[in-house]
Order: C-alpha cells, then sequence, then structure tokens
C-alpha cells in the first residue's frame, strides 16, 4: 500500500476517491515521567525511551489506517496528516488520517 502526505502518486492516476481513513493509537503507562528522569540524567539529550514510544504508536496508527484502507479496496492512500498528543500527565495519542483512493 502507498502511502504519502502529497496528495498525489507520482507515476499514477488516481480513478477514484474511496473516502477518508484513519487510524489511532493511545499509549499508556508513565512513559513521560519515566521521559522526564532520562532527560534528566542525560543532561539534556535526547530520550530514546520517548522517541520509541513516539515510533511505536506511530508504527500502530500507520497500520491501523493502511488496514482500513485495504478493506475498502484502496490501492494509496495520499494526503496523510499525523498528530501527536500528550492527554493528561501519563497518555499518548498519535492518529493519522488521509484519503484512500484506487489507482488506475
Amino acid at each position: 500500500m502507498i502511502i504519502t502526505t502529497t496528495g498525489s502518486v507520482e507515476g499514477h492516476t488516481i480513478a477514484s476517491y474511496l473516502g477518508v481513513v484513519g487510524g489511532e493509537a493511545v499509549m499508556g503507562s508513565n512513559f513521560i515521567r519515566d521521559f522526564f528522569a532520562r532527560v534528566s540524567d542525560t543532561l539534556g539529550g535526547r530520550s530514546g525511551a520517548y522517541q520509541k514510544e513516539i515510533r511505536n504508536a506511530r508504527a500502530h496508527a500507520l497500520s491501523d489506517m493502511k488496514e482500513e484502507a485495504a478493506d475498502i479496496g484502496a490501492d494509496a492512500i495520499v494526503g496523510i496528516s499525523l498528530d501527536v498528543e500528550v492527554i493528561g500527565d501519563s497518555m499518548l495519542m498519535v492518529t493519522v488520517s488521509g484519503t484512500a483512493v484506487k489507482l488506475a
């Protein structure tokens, strides 16, 4: 499945638009508290644990979106948008959406 942030797929013609598809991932636990502890340990450096959680949540959200698109017969998803939010003080939410399309 081709996914892109652009509105088209280079080298392909969009035959039909199948609708908006999306995926969400909410990751819980104490990763934010752990993040701040690790940052203090590295004196302002990047937190590998925090980055790993965001990558993991993003992968789950993208996988859900691809599955939804495949279920409706899409060949690609164009115009994807990704958003990361912190909910409360211990939850991370990643949402992704795009337009499922059938390619000619």
